[in-house]
């Protein structure tokens, strides 16, 4: 898979800014735990190569400040992203565990 300016899967990228830009979407993303979850299932060492990588390239492309519609555009801003990511989450929603979806529960608690 490819991830960020043609690099094959850059994982880092999402971990560095995966929370910053989690915090600014919250509001406007209405499955914001479902989305934590996946990015604990993308950096999961157990979760299989695919589904890894399409969770990380859609993680990517959330985190991403280039994308069709630009975050900053009120009420439209996350639309695109809402997309992808509604897309990946369902294509591998097999591989987000009760233990994902746990750890999820507990970050949204501790960062609000």
């Amino acid at each position: 898979f490819f991830g960020f300016g043609g690099k094959p899967g850059d994982e880092s990228e999402v971990r560095e800014k995966f929370w910053r830009t989690a915090k600014r979407a919250a509001r406007q993303i209405p499955f914001m735990e479902e989305l934590v979850a996946a990015y604990y299932c993308a950096m999961d060492k157990n979760t299989p190569l695919r589904a890894k990588g399409i969770l990380v390239a859609a993680l990517g492309y959330f985190v991403l400040p280039a994308d069709v519609i630009p975050d900053f555009v009120f009420g439209l801003g996350f639309t695109d992203d809402i997309a992808v990511l509604t897309a990946a989450i369902t294509t591998v929603k097999a591989h987000i565990t009760p233990a994902h979806r746990l750890a999820a529960k507990q970050a949204i608690a501790d960062n609000s």
